[in-house]
C-alpha cells in the first residue's frame, strides 16, 4: 500500500531531534530499506509498511518505548484531504465524521467510527489490514497523533477520558501515562480514545461551509475512481493469524476456509507467490516475538500469546529464528 510521505518526514524529523548520533538517522533508513530521498522535501509516496516499521526500528535506536507516541503527539500539521476537510469542518464532531468517509485516501489500513454512549464519546479505530495490529508503536504514533490533530484543529489543549491500546507494555506502562498527562490504558479490548461528551461540541476556529463542502465533493470523485488494490495474500493471511491470537494459531485448513479456497488450491496459490503457510507464521510469530520483548512481556507469556504449548517449544523456535535463545535476546535488545 503507498502512502503519502508526509507522515513519514514528520517521523524523520523527530527522530534527528531525539537522536544525540547525527548517524542514527540514517541507519533507521537503511534498516527500513529506505533512502535519504524518501523523506525529502518533495517526496510524495512510499509504501506504509515502511512507515511502520520505522517508528519500530526508531524506538530500538533511541532505546525509547514512547518514541513513536511522543512523535504523535506532535504531528499537528496534515496537508492530506481529510486533514482540510476536518480543519473546514464545523466542530469536533463534524469533523470526525466528515473525514471518516475519506480516511482510506490516506489511510488504507485503518477505519474509525465515532460512538457516543452516556457522557462520552469514544473515537474507535479498526484494523482492515490487520496484520498491521503486530506494530504497537506505530500503532501508538497513530492514535497520538489522532488526538494532537484534534487539538490542533479546535486550537484547544484538551484532555481526554483516556486512550485505549489493545496490546500491553508490561512496566512501561508509567512512561506513557508521564507522556500523556492522562490515563493511557493498555491490554484493551479495543484501540479507542474516549473523550468528554461535551469535546465534540468544540467549534473550529477555521470552519468555512463552502470549502468543507467543495472538498468533500472533490473526496467523492476520488473514492469513485478508485480501483483499490486488493490485498496480497500475504496480508489476508497474516490478517487472519493475528486475528485469532493470543493463545492459537489457526491451521492451514481454516485459513484456507476463512479465503474460501479448498486446501490444495491455498497450498497452490501460495506456492504461485513462492511462499509456504509455515513460513508465513513462523514469519510471524518471530516479529510478533521481537515485539512482545519490547513490550516487556515474560517468555512464558509470550509462548502462550504465539500459541505454543509450553515454554520450552517456544524457546526453541525462537533459537531457531533468530540464533539466540529468548534470554539472549531480551538482554542484548
Amino acid at each position: 500500500m503507498r502512502v503519502e510521505a508526509s507522515r513519514l518526514q514528520h517521523l524523520m524529523s523527530e527522530l534527528r531531534k531525539s537522536s544525540s548520533d547525527k548517524n542514527t538517522p540514517q541507519r533507521v533508513l537503511t534498516k527500513c530499506g529506505l533512502s535519504s530521498k524518501d523523506v525529502a522535501p518533495d517526496a510524495k509516496y512510499f509504501d506504509y509498511d515502511k512507515e511502520a516499521l520505522f517508528v519500530r526500528e526508531a524506538c530500538d535506536a533511541l532505546n525509547d518505548v514512547t518514541f513513536g507516541a511522543r512523535a504523535g503527539s506532535t504531528w499537528r500539521e496534515s496537508n492530506s484531504l481529510t486533514g482540510y476537510i476536518s480543519k473546514y469542518s464545523k466542530d469536533l464532531r463534524a469533523a470526525v465524521e466528515n473525514t471518516a468517509r475519506f480516511h482510506e485516501l490516506i489511510d488504507p489500513a485503518v477505519q474509525y467510527s465515532l460512538r457516543v454512549s452516556g457522557n462520552s464519546a469514544s473515537f474507535e479505530v479498526t484494523w482492515k489490514d490487520p496484520s498491521y495490529a503486530r506494530f504497537h508503536r506505530h500503532t501508538e504514533f497513530l492514535m497520538f497523533g489522532v488526538l494532537s490533530r484534534m487539538r490542533a484543529i479546535t486550537q484547544t489543549n484538551f484532555f481526554p477520558i483516556e486512550i485505549r491500546f489493545d496490546h500491553e507494555v508490561r512496566n512501561s506502562v508509567e512512561k506513557f501515562q508521564r507522556l500523556a498527562g492522562f490515563p493511557v490504558v493498555f491490554g484493551a479490548e479495543s484501540l479507542e480514545i474516549i473523550l468528554p461528551l461535551a469535546t465534540l461540541n468544540l467549534p473550529i476556529p477555521t470552519y468555512d461551509l463552502r470549502l468543507r463542502e467543495h472538498l468533500s465533493d472533490y473526496g467523492e470523485r476520488l473514492l469513485s475512481e478508485r480501483t483499490g488494490g486488493k490485498l496480497t495474500l500475504r496480508a489476508r493471511v497474516e490478517g487472519l493469524l493475528t486475528t485469532a491470537l493470543p493463545a492459537r494459531i489457526l491451521a492451514a485448513d481454516e485459513v484456507a476456509a476463512s479465503l474460501g479456497m479448498s486446501p490444495r488450491t491455498f497450498a497452490r496459490r501460495l506456492k504461485e507467490d513462492d511462499l509456504t503457510f509455515r513460513s508465513i507464521v513462523d514469519d510471524l510469530r518471530c516479529d510478533l516475538a521481537k515485539t512482545f520483548f519490547k513490550d516487556d512481556m515474560a517468555i512464558s507469556e509470550i509462548a502462550f500469546a504465539l500459541g505454543y504449548a509450553d515454554q520450552a517449544a517456544f524457546s526453541t523456535a525462537f533459537k531457531r529464528w533468530t540464533g539466540l535463545a529468548p534470554r539472549e535476546y531480551a538482554i542484548t535488545h
